[in-house]
């Protein structure tokens, strides 16, 4: 397997994975050069009066990709790691994936640099707030759409809606993942949970798998994590694992979902739940296992710990868990992985639903959202299927290429250059 540079960036590694479909489409010089830069990418400093009188500086982004398809969508990513690098390749993963559910919106990302854990909600209220009014002259229902992400929620984007509106008016379609009384639609909290769980359930089928006998281990235990637990225990999956940062729980014969949930809402960790083996985060990914779904961060099966790996399916629920290095070493040993363009789409797919509903200002009923979410997923898993199946690809060159070809032809079509 060959090493990685240590150099070599987060985002000049991902591209590894474009420039594979870009092959595979026999893209000219031209449209690889367009595709492969962002569009445009704003840094600003972001000035927080804290709960004591001191005032911090934050760092935050906005990294707006490609809008060939539609306007900017992507999520606003508060973590220590959210730095330009990271947040530049979750907006390249944005675009390809908006194209592959074949949803009208280009790729962004957006990040602070901080820990949210440890800042009060009145403050997390003030970063959310600058942050906003920093970048807003790039935000519009017809630019640039914000989301959730890892480390924000409904109500962060209550703030920024509403820190867009003082200075622009009332705009509840200038960002999705809203508090369902703001304009937020149903079933966006539970759609990536609910999508990826939506995948495994079509790729089981394919397979000819029983649910009851397939065990599936979750590394993260966050909203995708938790809301992904609860479909397959509804739909009759066993799920042997579970983790969340502080560590995680291990049963053979399955674990009780109730009582994990009850458990998480009362210690607020997977960690120490009774009726199984404690493990660590990072054993999780090398546990005995039919599906393996890392639904927490990127980059955790890498080329030092993917041959521990023993599931011969991942699922990637997180953006970006496996490095390409290990990717490529996993397919080579038979290992199917669902890339994370595909899984992970459902979030995107409901937040189009969302933006929709708020330019028509007209709300969808939660069974028409569950439905739209499941037939949108559904041609975006059978139209890779069936190519992979066609052609012979990885899933990942095959979603890639799909995605690729999309935004290239509407490059072509809108005569960019």
């Amino acid at each position: 397997m060959t090493t990685m540079p240590q150099s070599r960036s987060r985002y000049d590694a991902s591209l590894s994975q474009f420039e594979r479909a870009a092959d595979l489409l026999g893209l000219d010089d031209e449209a690889r050069l367009i595709l492969s830069q962002p569009y445009r990418e704003l840094r600003v400093e972001v000035p927080v009066r804290m709960d004591d009188g001191s005032l911090r500086m934050f760092t935050g982004y906005r990294v707006q990709h490609n809008g060939a398809r539609g306007p900017y969508k992507g999520g606003v990513r508060y973590h220590p790691d959210a730095d330009l690098d990271e947040v530049r390749t979750l907006a390249a993963l944005m675009t390809w994936k908006c194209a592959l559910m074949d949803i009208p919106f280009g790729g962004a990302k957006g990040g602070v640099q901080c820990d949210p854990a440890s800042l009060s909600e009145s403050e997390l209220n003030r970063l959310t707030r600058r942050y906003t009014q920093n970048i807003s002259y790039i935000l519009g229902v017809n630019r640039d759409i914000p989301g959730p992400d890892m480390g924000t929620n409904a109500m962060t984007m209550a703030w920024m809606m509403d820190a867009y509106g003082q200075r622009y008016g009332y705009t509840p379609g200038i960002v999705t993942g809203k508090p369902v009384d703001l304009g937020g639609s149903y079933g966006r909290e539970e759609a990536t949970g609910h999508g990826v769980a939506y995948v495994i359930e079509q790729w089981c089928r394919d397979a000819g798998r029983d649910p009851a006998a397939t065990r599936v281990a979750i590394q993260g235990y966050g909203n995708v994590g938790r809301w992904l637990a609860r479909s397959l225990a509804k739909s009759g999956y066993t799920l042997v694992a579970v983790s969340d940062v502080s560590g995680g729980v291990y049963a053979g014969c399955g674990l009780d979902i109730e009582r994990l949930e009850g458990w998480v809402s009362e210690t607020h960790s997977v960690s120490g739940l009774p009726g199984g083996d404690a493990v660590s985060n990072a054993e999780v990914l090398c546990l005995p296992c039919d599906i393996l779904v890392p639904a927490a961060i990127g980059d955790v099966i890498t080329e030092a710990n993917c041959a521990s790996v023993r599931a011969p399916v991942i699922i990637e629920a997180a953006n970006h868990p496996v490095t390409p290095e290990a990717d490529v070493w996993l397919a080579e040993q038979g290992c199917t992985i669902v890339p994370d363009i595909l899984a992970n789409g459902g979030g995107v797919t409901v937040s189009y639903f969302e933006w929709t509903q708020n330019i028509q200002q007209f709300r969808w009923e939660a069974e028409k959202v569950t439905r739209e979410l499941e037939q949108t997923l559904r041609r975006a898993y059978e139209c890779v299927r069936d190519l992979a199946r066609r052609d012979g690809l990885s899933w990942r060159d095959a979603a890639m290429a799909t995605a690729v070809s999309r935004v290239a032809r509407a490059i072509e079509l809108r005569s960019y250059v």
